[in-house]
């Protein structure tokens, strides 16, 4: 992979934080909105393996009525880009749960993998994976 700018990793680092800042706002249309439109995702909750723009859309309504519920968080803690010249990956740690949660245990427990290739000229996200370690 041929090594791309810094300004590359940086625009991806900003769509990311946007996303992420749209997931807390509950703005299905800013969360989707860099995304292609055959992505993957593989997810925490069933459906683990969701393949297209349109059923990705659909698993946000359950988590978004979740946050509101739950007073829940999604911060991301850490987050590294790699970018080349066609495609990208971003890996990621995030704080995510209601405060419940979060008071026994804020520690980054969110996984986050994104894959991105880029089309005409701008960066889209292809692939997430979402997953939470085990617990013991």
């Amino acid at each position: 992979m041929a090594r791309s700018t810094k300004s590359d990793e940086a625009v991806i680092r900003r769509m990311i934080e946007s996303w992420a800042t749209a997931v807390r706002a509950r703005k299905i249309g800013d969360v989707v909105a860099h995304h292609t439109d055959d992505m993957v995702m593989f997810d925490v909750p069933p459906p683990v393996s969701v393949r297209g723009l349109a059923a990705y859309t659909e698993t946000w309504a359950p988590f978004f009525k979740w946050q509101e519920e739950g007073d829940g968080t999604f911060e991301i803690v850490e987050l590294d880009v790699t970018a080349g010249d066609r495609v990208a990956f971003a890996i990621a740690l995030l704080r995510c749960g209601s405060r419940a949660e979060l008071v026994r245990d804020d520690s980054p427990r969110l996984r986050l993998t994104i894959g991105l290739k880029k089309i005409g000229g701008a960066w889209k996200i292809a692939h997430e994976h979402h997953s939470f370690p085990l617990e013991s």
